[in-house]
């Protein structure tokens, strides 16, 4: 039995991480009122060793960690305001990620939906005919 465990930790060790699902350009819905649309910006680039880059929000990630696990790919990171940090979870959901913010120091907590960025054309190109 030890030896399966082994040889299970060291196969699970050489196998790649799989999180280029929830990389990428994303658009956050942070609507409050239904038919008054409100979004921003999400950069995220999860890394090889479990860190978190990228922006929200228009605000550069300062730290952040991802990690898959029960059946979920999750990540959590920090940005500023420049008063004061918000704290941030996004997991993805099928074709879209759901994600809660939080900022103490403006007492909210705000939960969000987000859907991938659209692709740009490639400029120059022409429709076909």
């Amino acid at each position: 039995m030890r030896l399966f465990l082994i040889a299970a930790a060291a196969l699970s060790l050489s196998m790649p991480l799989q999180a280029t699902s929830l990389d990428g350009a994303w658009v956050v819905d942070l609507s409050t009122q239904p038919g008054t649309p409100y979004t921003q910006p999400m950069q995220l680039t999860l890394n090889a060793d479990g860190t978190v880059t990228g922006s929200f929000y228009n605000s550069v990630i300062e730290a952040g960690r991802w990690k898959e696990s029960r059946g979920r790919l999750c990540a959590s990171f920090r940005t500023t305001d420049g008063v004061g940090p918000y704290h941030t979870a996004v997991c993805l959901t099928g074709d879209t990620a759901s994600g809660q913010t939080w900022a103490e120091h403006r007492d909210f907590l705000f939960n969000w939906n987000a859907t991938r960025a659209p692709v740009a054309s490639e400029r120059g190109s022409t429709p076909d005919r």
